[in-house]
């Protein structure tokens, strides 16, 4: 979009502002447009920005049963008036609007004021919507932050006159609309709607689902653009427009790593697009013309490549795995004397010689090895996006495509399917843990008491009527012990390095039988991602390990934070055990679950759990 309109960076149009997602520029408010929205300088996909991820895409070819998978950067707005305008398309939402300024209400001095307007009864300026009264005045106007929707993903403005003539308006002649407020608070129990023929509704009514007030959803999707609604059997909710369930990305996210698997998976699907349509063998000798296929498909025959494309086609090809499984057995490969480096350059990790991290360090007795990660690269996606109820990931990096909130398109379903995504470069520490020593704490009673409780929590939180259809399990108090760990070291790690909280991502692999372990990671779009700041870190990581344990033992909010009630039907923090902002909770985009399934009391002692704790007092 122009500078003068306002700028985001292309990692946010796939993790916070996509499609359907509402934006505040500053002299406008938006809805970011859909995919075919979205300008190139050609139609041609070639000349575009492609990310090439085999592992991703293979993983969403087989959850969403599509037969190809592209993935592209979002396009960048260009300034070059000799060429095509590119970049992202937004269009203008709410269509409603309040005047800026309040007026005292003459029968009642005490409460403010304001017209409730349509965009169509305003003039558009350079610094925004203007609204020109019968003398000529003109008064500045902000959009109004309510508006409605359903939990298929439809969203639009509320039908006010409805609303407050109770869809009796026809018999009222067309009056102004007024928004009155009684208190300074802004809240919604302080706020009528009101019109010119004397009919007024407290908007707090909006709020009550049962009772109808928004009517049902008309299915609008204005993202899509004009005429873009389907049928929709819902019933419209209440939303304030810069509230945080708004919108839910549902992203997914690997790590390129050299697939221990066959290589030829890797190497065909980098041209898949190339040579899907092949009807035999013999085509690929033409293809093979093509240097960016021939360089590709090199090492192997025409009819192997043919046998892995058709176990494509058939749905049997792509990793059985899940997404993490085939990272984490990679990031247990490397040794102190060998290093793991793919060809691509995306990867390079080497363990780190025990003497460097073990000696005089008894906290790292059920440490099995430090990698650290020099080199690497992330592949984010997005595939779609919810209202009110997020989609997050399980815990081995799997998509939940079964809950019941309904997960809404990101284009109109036309032409050959592809996803927004952006990719990261940067390095990490991965730390891996004995099982021995996970399972013989798993075996202790007081640690089986705790997550019991914990468990229990799990239960009320899947059976809520908004979770409905979720495949979710419990993770396991193993994967609340390294959960909480994780997030007590990005938090050692910030305050000791310098490095920013936010700036430091985690994955946490839980697998029984395969491994455990924690890997934190640092990155930026440019080639050079960090530049070794994380890998010093990781030298260091003995002493950095012992402050964030020091540090997890005593919160500021206890004694309140560590004897919370998961099960408590008062409190929604059914998935916390000891953990709040004081201690354990990081900005979201660090944590890969949304700073859910967290408990300090599972890592070390606390005031009111002392036998659950994997590590033990010094």
């Amino acid at each position: 979009m122009p500078k003068a309109h306002g700028q985001i960076r292309k990692s946010q149009i796939v993790t916070t502002f996509g499609p359907g997602a509402l934006l505040d520029l500053p002299n406008h408010s938006v809805i970011i447009g859909g995919l075919d929205t979205w300008k190139w300088e050609s139609t041609d996909t070639r000349d575009r920005k492609m990310i090439s991820e085999g592992r991703l895409a293979s993983k969403l070819r087989g959850e969403l049963g599509l037969g190809s998978i592209d993935f592209f950067e979002p396009p960048v707005h260009s300034d070059d008036q000799s060429r095509p305008r590119t970049g992202i398309t937004a269009f203008q939402f709410p269509e409603w609007y309040v005047t800026q300024k309040a007026k005292p209400w003459p029968k009642d001095p005490t409460v403010k004021t304001r017209m409730l307007l349509n965009a169509s009864r305003l003039t558009k300026t350079r610094k925004g919507m203007k609204f020109r009264d019968e003398d000529g005045v003109d008064f500045s106007v902000v959009p109004i932050r309510f508006i409605r929707a359903c939990p298929r993903g439809h969203i639009g403005d509320i039908r006010w006159k409805d609303f407050v003539h109770k869809e009796q308006y026809s018999k009222c002649p067309n009056r102004d609309l007024f928004f009155d407020e009684y208190g300074a608070s802004g809240d919604i129990s302080d706020i009528v709607i009101r019109c010119g023929c004397k009919a007024s509704r407290p908007l707090l009514e909006a709020t009550k689902v049962d009772l109808f007030p928004l009517g049902h959803c008309d299915g609008n999707r204005p993202w899509l653009g004009l005429k873009q609604s389907e049928d929709c059997d819902q019933i419209s909710r209440l939303l304030i427009r810069t509230a945080s369930n708004v919108y839910f990305p549902q992203s997914i996210s690997v790590i390129s790593i050299p697939e221990v698997s066959s290589p030829i998976e890797t190497a065909t699907e980098g041209v898949f697009r190339d040579i899907e349509w092949i009807a035999g063998p013999s085509d690929l000798d033409i293809l093979r013309r093509n240097p960016r296929v021939g360089e590709a498909l090199q090492p192997y025959s025409n009819e192997q490549v043919w046998s892995e494309l058709a176990r494509r086609k058939q749905g049997a090809g792509g990793p059985v795995k899940p997404v993490k499984q085939a990272e984490l057995e990679t990031l247990l490969r490397p040794t102190a004397t060998q290093e793991i480096d793919d060809v691509e350059k995306y990867f390079n990790a080497k363990a780190l010689p025990e003497r460097e991290w073990r000696l005089d360090a008894p906290w790292m007795d059920s440490v099995e090895s430090i990698v650290l990660v020099h080199k690497m690269r992330e592949v984010v996606a997005q595939v779609g996006f919810t209202r009110f109820e997020p989609k997050m990931s399980d815990i081995n990096g799997e998509p939940d495509f079964d809950l019941k909130v309904e997960t809404a398109a990101l284009s109109k379903g036309e032409g050959s399917p592809w996803f927004p995504a952006y990719e990261n470069r940067g390095e990490g520490i991965f730390i891996s843990f004995k099982e021995s020593a996970i399972a013989g704490w798993l075996a202790n009673t007081k640690v089986a008491d705790r997550v019991q409780v914990l468990s229990d929590g799990f239960e009320i939180w899947k059976n809520s009527p908004e979770r409905e259809g979720t495949k979710r399990t419990f993770p396991g108090g193993q994967y609340y012990l390294l959960h909480s760990l994780s997030h007590l070291l990005i938090s050692s790690i910030s305050l000791e390095c310098g490095y920013p909280a936010s700036s430091i991502k985690e994955r946490i692999y839980s697998m029984p039988g395969v491994g455990y372990g924690i890997l934190l990671y640092t990155g930026t779009a440019d080639s050079e991602g960090t530049l070794g700041g994380i890998i010093e870190v990781g030298r260091n990581i003995k002493e950095h390990l012992k402050i964030a344990l020091d540090s997890g033992r005593l919160c500021s909010n206890d004694p309140v934070c560590v004897q919370h009630d998961v099960k408590n039907q008062h409190d929604n923090r059914h998935l916390l055990g000891a953990a709040c902002h004081g201690c354990l909770l990081i900005s979201e985009t660090s944590c890969e679950q949304q700073n859910e399934f967290l408990d300090r009391s599972l890592v070390v002692p606390t005031v009111a759990h002392v036998g659950a704790s994997f590590f033990r007092a010094n």
